[in-house]
């Protein structure tokens, strides 16, 4: 009973972002024949992971605040539970970085602030219409960076050098350019979950006073849900065309099909109860995909 009322505190479903991006990234690693240094993969997993529950519960402790909902813990017991994992994730974040290097140091603190910011503070970013960029960006872009930046050979990405008269900073532009190709999906897919989210919210957000992208783009929103789903169709077939990806991962254009059924529902009827599903519908189906066609590649090709 205490453990299911602590996965719906944290919301447990919805955890499959920040997983998806991660084995995608595992899988690439696989295709182009790195090895895993699975001690620091384990470490930032769990660092992240559990980043990822707190930053929900925080979000869910504060908006109880104004909905009046139950969160099946007294406030007391939720904010400890919060205070706990996020002394949990922070020791594994610095532990991680004691084993690496600055770099991951400085990623990580930028992670965790933004993390809390999203929902804390005078103007949390979930109020704003930045959510989506957000969101996209952290979980899709920055979990690949931060788990290729410990497992590819030092100085592959960027090379980050700090003494008492200057710092240094070398990016390595078209392995950096790699990763942000290969993001696409997760930063697409992700983002498209939270503009599904707030588009069905929009009424009870204004209501709040929660201006969200749907507020300011009106019916472009759902537009732009549609167009997001095919930049990571475009980027699919661009990274297969430049080598970055093997040819078998133009198996997962087949899944235009459910995918695009998936838009023409949402785009009938946008609401919380029957068609927000769909967002996390069409995530599943390309990045559980793509994430199979890479590691398939790395098998056969």
């Amino acid at each position: 009973m205490v453990i299911g009322t602590f996965l719906n505190y944290v919301e447990i479903k919805t955890k499959i972002t920040s997983t998806f991006a991660f084995l995608i990234t595992i899988a690439y690693l696989f295709y182009i024949g790195n090895p895993v240094n699975w001690k620091l993969t384990l470490i930032f997993f769990l660092a992240m992971f559990i980043f990822d529950l707190t930053t929900t519960a925080i979000n869910n402790y504060i908006d109880t605040k104004t909905n009046h909902q139950s969160l099946g813990f007294k406030r007391e017991t939720a904010l400890a539970i919060i205070f706990v994992m996020l002394g949990i994730s922070t020791a594994l974040g610095l532990y991680l970085a004691y084993l690496s290097d600055f770099v991951v140091l400085l990623i990580g603190a930028v992670c965790f602030m933004c993390g809390i910011l999203y929902t804390f503070g005078p103007i949390p970013i979930s109020r704003q219409p930045l959510g989506e960029i957000f969101s996209g960006l952290f979980y899709g872009l920055l979990i690949p960076f931060i788990l290729l930046y410990i497992n590819l050979p030092k100085g592959t990405l960027i090379n980050l050098s700090v003494n008492f008269t200057a710092i240094n900073l070398n990016v390595n532009i078209i392995p950096t350019l790699t990763i942000i190709l290969l993001s696409i999906p997760p930063v697409c897919t992700t983002a498209n979950i939270m503009l599904a989210n707030n588009i069905c919210d929009l009424e009870r957000d204004i209501m709040v006073k929660r201006f969200t992208l749907p507020f300011y783009l009106g019916r472009k929103a759902v537009y732009l849900f549609a167009g997001l789903y095919y930049l990571v169709y475009f980027d699919i077939i661009l990274m297969v065309v430049l080598g970055k990806l093997p040819v078998v991962c133009l198996l997962s254009l087949i899944t235009v099909y459910p995918v695009q059924k998936n838009i023409n529902l949402f785009f009938k009827e946008q609401d919380k109860a029957t068609t927000f599903i769909v967002s996390i519908k069409n995530y599943v189906l390309i990045m559980g995909s793509i994430s199979l066609l890479i590691f398939i590649g790395g098998l056969f090709f």
